[in-house]
């Protein structure tokens, strides 16, 4: 077949910009109640999940991601016992996690339970097992609503949710009000860490909302980023505590933390983890400069 006869993926950024991706097979596509889900094998990155039209990890590159989400926040805390992961549904966020023997409970929510199904059944290099871990608690609800019911306290909460659209599952998620309730739900020296959009001049704005919103209320947050080819861009995330003094940490520390599980590891260690938050003088320029704030009756359209 010639180039013109394949499928072709077309993923927008915005209005006018977007990339695409020949698509070898489709093994899954449908509607849930919540969101479109598509999982397809491509040429280029092997199978991908997409959610309402966007990629949230590849086959190619999901360790890349999923690597930079979970293990800063967890080598910064150094003894996570109990951590809560919101979304996540591929699984991978646990593959992680799993590796920490010092974890001693992890719940999962992820309203979405036909996505988890899906990922169980089509994308196993992501989850591993890990959904079967003893460890693991995975319920099918919304996280706020956990959230505002449970009495359980976390170590670490990760965000790993889809951006915050206004018609998406998502949009209360990342507001100042939830983010408040999230600092009630954390132990003292707790973590937030939150997968946070795109982190290029051109595709920085959900990123600076976001974090604009969790410094209203963390004392102390940062930015870091790292390149996920699939996504054609820079990936931002955001790392917070209550805590002022907890969120630095060397090269060498973290070497040493993550030494039992480091064989375990393709991309994430110390020198790894400097470079992340490195943050160029532009971007720098460019979070100061947006002051968006999100907020339950004042959801923003991105």
């Amino acid at each position: 077949m010639t180039p013109l006869e394949w499928n072709w993926y077309i993923e927008y950024s915005s209005d006018y910009h977007g990339y695409l991706y020949a698509i070898r097979k489709y093994l899954f596509s449908d509607e849930t109640p919540f969101q479109k889900v598509d999982i397809v094998d491509t040429f280029t990155y092997g199978r991908l999940l997409i959610l309402d039209g966007k990629t949230q990890s590849a086959e190619f590159d999901e360790h890349i991601y999923h690597e930079a989400l979970v293990h800063p926040a967890a080598v910064i805390h150094s003894a996570p016992r109990k951590v809560m992961v919101m979304g996540g549904g591929e699984g991978a966020v646990l593959r992680e996690l799993c590796r920490y023997k010092e974890i001693e409970e992890i719940v999962m929510v992820d309203i979405d339970s036909k996505v988890v199904e899906m990922c169980r059944e089509h994308l196993p290099e992501w989850h591993q097992g890990s959904f079967e871990d003893s460890r693991v608690e995975l319920l099918h609800m919304d996280a706020r609503r956990y959230l505002e019911d449970t009495d359980k306290k976390f170590d670490i909460i990760y965000s790993d949710l889809t951006e915050p659209a206004e018609e998406g599952p998502s949009k209360l998620l990342f507001t100042r009000e939830f983010y408040n309730m999230i600092k009630t739900k954390l132990n003292p020296g707790g973590i937030l860490a939150v997968q946070s959009g795109g982190f290029s001049l051109d595709y920085l704005s959900i990123h600076a909302a976001i974090r604009n919103t969790i410094e209203l209320n963390f004392d102390n947050t940062r930015s870091y980023h790292t390149f996920i080819p699939s996504f054609d861009c820079s990936w931002g995330y955001i790392i917070a505590s209550a805590d002022r003094k907890i969120l630095n940490i060397d090269r060498a520390e973290v070497d040493k933390r993550l030494s039992p599980i480091a064989k375990h590891l393709r991309f994430y260690d110390g020198e790894t983890h400097e470079g992340m938050f490195c943050i160029p003088k532009d971007i720098r320029r460019a979070l100061y400069d947006d002051q968006t704030i999100i907020e339950d009756g004042k959801p923003v359209n991105f």
